[in-house]
Formats: C-alpha cells, structure tokens, sequence
C-alpha cells in the first residue's frame, strides 16, 4: 500500500486521502487558505474525538532574550482571549466530561483535547480561539511567571528530571537542542512581557498552524470550523499561501566532539545515571531498527539490562534504555537508579551490554522477542484516538509522510540481526556523555568516563 507522503510545505495541497486498510479508517489532509493544515483520521464506531493545535514552533526557535517564551506561551494561552475567560475555557470542557492540555516540545507546540464527538465543534472553537487570541495579560503574566518558576523548582527536585535534563544538555552543548524546553529560573525571572509577545506574534501564524483530529471526526466539517474558527480570530487568510516549510536534516554544529562527564550533587538517597550520546534523526529509516535495539537492550523486563542490572544483580529497580529524535539531531542513553556506593558497578555494565550488542549478532528468538514487543507496543499504543491524533501531527510537522500501521508493521519485522548490530556499532562508536546525579562531593562521572572509552 502507497505512503500518503504530505506535499512540501512549498506546495499548497489542496487535498490527499488514503484509506489506511488497517481498520483505522481514512486519512484525510487538506491545506486551507492561508497555508492553515487539517489531517483527519476517522475511526469508525468511536464516540470520542481527539483535536489537537499544532504550530511548529518549539523551544529550539527562541532567540537570545527570548529562553522559555515558547513554554511560556503554552501556559498563558489557557489564561483568556477576548471572548472567554481563563474559568470559562476551562468549564467548556469540564461541563462535557472532557479533557484539555497543551505540550510544548523542543520543534513544536500543541494544544489538544479528548471529547465526545458531539462536543467536537466546542474543542475546535475554543482551542483555535487560544491559539489566535490569547491576550497575554499584563497581570496574568506575573502570575503565571511564578508558576512556571514553580514547576522549574518541582522538575529540579526531581533527579530522574535533573540526570535527563542535563545529559541533553551534554550531548547537544550549545547548539538550541541543548536547552531546557521550560527556560531556567533566571531566564523565566527575566524576561520581559515584550518579548513573549513577540515571540507569539512571530511565530504563531496560519502556516504553521496544522489541526489534526482522530476518532469520530467528519473531515469537511472540521475544515469549515477550523476556516471560521481562525477568521474569527483576526488572522488573514491568503488564498493560495503556502504552509510553512519543515525542517530538514543538516550538519548539527556546536555539538560536543569529545564526551563530557558531569556529576550533579544532591542529597538522595539514589544515584541516578545516563550514559549515552549522539543518536538518529526523527526521519531516519534506521528508527525501525532503534527501536527493536531499545527492545532487546532496555525496553522490557526480558531485556539486557533489566536481566543483567536488576534480575541477575540486584543493583538497581529502574534501568532501561531511551531515544529521541529530532529534525537534525538525536540522541540515545541508557539510564539506572541505584545506590550510590553502587555506581561504578552500574555505570560499567550499561556500556558492557551496548557494546556486547555491536560486537555480537542477536540470535532469533532474541530478535524475535524484541520485534514483537516492538509492534505489541505499536499497535496497543493506537488503540485510543489521542494517541492516532499525535501520529498525525508527527507525521505532518517532522516525517513529511503517513505510513500505515500494516507498513509500519512490515519495517519493523524487515529489522534483521545485523541491522542492530550494526546500529549498537555506530552508537558505540560516538562521544560518550556520562552524568550522575546523587549524594556525592567528588567528581565521580569524570573518574569513570575514562574507563569507558
């Protein structure tokens, strides 16, 4: 079955459609005036419907002075707009049994909720009302600036968040991907109102809006609710003008080229532990392959390092192993919680079990248990009309192309031995970034990292 490749952002697509074959329904996408983008997925026999508001805008945008706006902004959207107040947009949804949120990440921000399909229309309308009207308050702003800085200090005191904040920030350096995605205590204490505004109206606009909706969605109809939804909202809306264009991969500069060792002092009771480094870009077809390494390697509790780490040894309750992609950039880690007099032990094991699997082919029932864990968890993860309304937001803002749950199924099962083999030797053969976060007053990531190399 064809991919449903999504035009280049160049190319005002007037409509595409695919029929996903897979019991999912069909796929719609089409691009309104302005350059505003709806993707559909329609679920036949559900009752419920998930909207979200994507602009492809994330924390790796922000200009200098600007740090922590991009978060910033997810949470004063929800503070009121011209027509609504910040207690009435949160009671069109609590009045319906619904739910609403926003995430900000390191290319994108959205804003989506889960309704009944009936309640649909009020979702649409209230969500593209935020992302076109926010007032951005005087007032609000300081207040919400407190309970931003509120949440930084939450996000500090916990060290699994500090040891994964930090090891992005080793592996990436200076380049934007390296920066934490809510700002830091001083860059939130100092900036000023302005500049949020700026980066808002900048940044938000009808290119690089894209609504998707999955469950009990009819696409025309959510295309002429999102059309008067965003005229309502002030934005002008060219004939003919084009969505904004993706990102694309490209040399990632500013990147450490040695690896880096950094110990963070606390006072838990745990020493928490990544070692990782450099990893796969989001549109890499190798990402099939990663994620049956990540299965065999860390994924489940038949995994290297659970049976190694855990079952075998006892060293710790949490280890696995992770991955994320970006448009240029990747990165790949493994993580322990253990004590901290059992740090050595743990950190040694972590880089002995990777470089096992780039020096060793995985035999088949190895393989095969991690690729069927893989698509278990793939199609168990698309049973909800959430989780089918991101994959069309991922497809639209970072993949450039929809892929059918059968043909991700096919990727994922053409994944050979020496495919993992050979990704576990790449990923062995980059900069090493070892952080430790624990109880600790000497530097214990900088003694090990020269034993791992």
């Amino acid at each position: 079955m064809p991919e449903l490749i999504l035009g280049p952002a160049g190319q005002p697509d007037t409509e595409l459609t695919i029929e996903a074959g897979d019991g999912s329904g069909t796929v719609r996408r089409s691009v309104l005036p302005g350059g505003v983008r709806v993707l559909t997925e329609a679920m036949p026999g559900q009752r419920s419907a998930a909207i979200g508001a994507w602009v492809g805008v994330g924390s790796r945008d922000e200009s200098d002075g600007h740090h922590g706006s991009t978060h910033f902004l997810e949470h004063l959207l929800f503070k009121g707009t011209p027509s609504r107040s910040a207690m009435e947009i949160a009671s069109a949804f609590d009045a319906v049994g619904g739910e609403v949120n926003a995430a900000t990440g390191k290319e994108h921000t959205c804003y989506y909720a889960r309704v009944l399909d009936a309640d649909l229309p009020m979702s649409t309308d209230v969500i593209i009302d935020m992302v076109t009207s926010s007032l951005l308050d005087a007032d609000e702003f300081e207040s919400e600036r407190g309970v931003i800085l509120e949440e930084i200090a939450m996000n500090e005191d916990d060290p699994t968040d500090v040891v994964h904040e930090r090891f992005a920030g080793a592996v990436f350096g200076e380049h934007p991907l390296g920066r934490p995605i809510g700002g830091t205590p001083t860059t939130i204490q100092s900036v000023p109102r302005a500049a949020v505004l700026d980066h808002y109206r900048r940044t938000y606009n009808p290119a690089e809006l894209v609504v998707t909706a999955a469950g009990g969605v009819d696409h025309d109809t959510l295309c002429d609710q999102v059309l008067e939804a965003v005229e309502a909202g002030g934005w002008s809306l060219e004939q003919g003008a084009h969505p904004a264009g993706r990102r694309h991969p490209g040399d990632v500069t500013a990147v450490p080229t040695e690896g880096t060792a950094l110990t963070v002092s606390r006072p838990t009771e745990q020493a928490n532990v990544v070692l990782g480094g450099l990893g796969l870009v989001a549109g890499d077809e190798r990402r099939f392959a990663m994620s049956v390494l990540n299965a065999i390697l860390g994924g489940s509790m038949s995994s290297r390092l659970f049976q190694e780490v855990r079952e075998k040894r006892g060293l710790a309750y949490s280890v696995y192993s992770f991955a994320s992609g970006y448009a240029d950039a990747g990165l790949f880690g493994l993580y322990a919680g253990c004590a901290p007099g059992k740090v050595d032990a743990v950190v040694e094991i972590l880089a002995d079990q990777l470089e096992r699997l780039a020096a060793e082919l995985v035999d088949g029932a190895e393989l095969q248990r991690g690729i069927g864990q893989v698509c278990g968890g793939l199609v168990l993860g698309l049973e909800d009309s959430g989780s089918r309304m991101s994959r069309l937001g991922r497809a639209e803002l970072t993949l450039g192309e929809f892929t059918t749950v059968e043909e991700n199924l096919a990727k994922i099962q053409a994944v050979t031995a020496d495919d993992v083999r050979a990704l576990a030797a790449e990923l062995t053969s980059l900069p090493r970034h070892l952080v430790i976060v624990g109880p600790y007053q000497d530097d214990v990531a900088t003694r090990l990292l020269p034993v791992l190399a």
